[in-house]
């Protein structure tokens, strides 16, 4: 059996609810054109994570009126860790007081371009944050990083990762093999939690667009459940 036979074998048994979220969007683009027209393909609702310091005024309009909600990205995509550590924009590299006023600036930046798009959900740069950033305090419900299962909710801010990133990002910064790219699948499909999707558009080579087509295309018709980070957010305790 093929890696594609196997994932629609397991898809027959497991119908998974999957949100989808792009990062790093800052501008109308062709790349962001062919990410929104592969979503409405499927009836995706996708959510983009927006840059705010380095936001476009071509970006609002090339969303406006799609099913596309916004997510805040750090604030520039800025690396302050040093050398010998991984690459962050918000750890504890900095002053307190200075990432606050970026999480302010950055939320009041998307609000204002977006406004019924946007959510107020923060996604750090790199999936890397520190764990006391005063994230409800400075406007927002909700956090997305990379690889937790569970959906969690803490000081009235509910966190829901995403799990499923196609490209190889240590060595071919292509596609990751549809083994590998598979297998996480199935097993992400032995949990009722939804699935968050990860993609990155701007740097899609061919290969990646490919894969992604063919997943989403495979979820869709076997009945995946599309959800938007919209709806995962309103799990947070009143």
């Amino acid at each position: 059996m093929s890696d594609w036979a196997a994932l629609e074998a397991a898809l027959e048994q497991h119908k998974p609810t999957v949100w989808w979220r792009d990062d790093d969007a800052v501008a109308g683009t062709p790349q962001l054109e062919q990410l929104l027209k592969l979503a409405e393909s499927a009836g995706a609702p996708i959510t983009l994570a927006v840059i705010p310091g380095r936001l476009s005024p071509s970006l609002p309009p090339a969303v406006k009126g799609r099913n596309v909600t916004i997510a805040v990205h750090g604030w520039t995509h800025t690396n302050h860790a040093p050398a010998s550590e991984k690459k962050a924009e918000f750890r504890n590299h900095r002053p307190s007081i200075a990432m606050a006023n970026e999480l302010k600036r950055g939320k009041t930046i998307i609000d204002e371009a977006f406004n019924e798009q946007a959510l107020p959900l923060f996604i750090p740069p790199w999936n890397r944050m520190t764990t006391d950033l005063p994230l409800y305090a400075c406007g927002y419900t909700g956090v997305s990083i990379f690889g937790q299962r569970d959906i969690i909710t803490q000081d009235s801010i509910i966190r829901f990762d995403a799990h499923l990133d196609p490209i190889d990002w240590r060595s071919t910064r292509s596609v990751i093999s549809d083994q590998v790219f598979i297998n996480k699948i199935i097993d992400l499909l032995k949990s009722k939690a939804p699935i968050g999707l990860m993609t990155h558009h701007l740097v899609h080579d061919e290969a990646i667009w490919s894969s992604c087509t063919r997943l989403i295309t495979l979820l869709t018709r076997k009945g995946a459940n599309w959800i938007s980070a919209g709806d995962l957010l309103t799990r947070v305790p009143k």
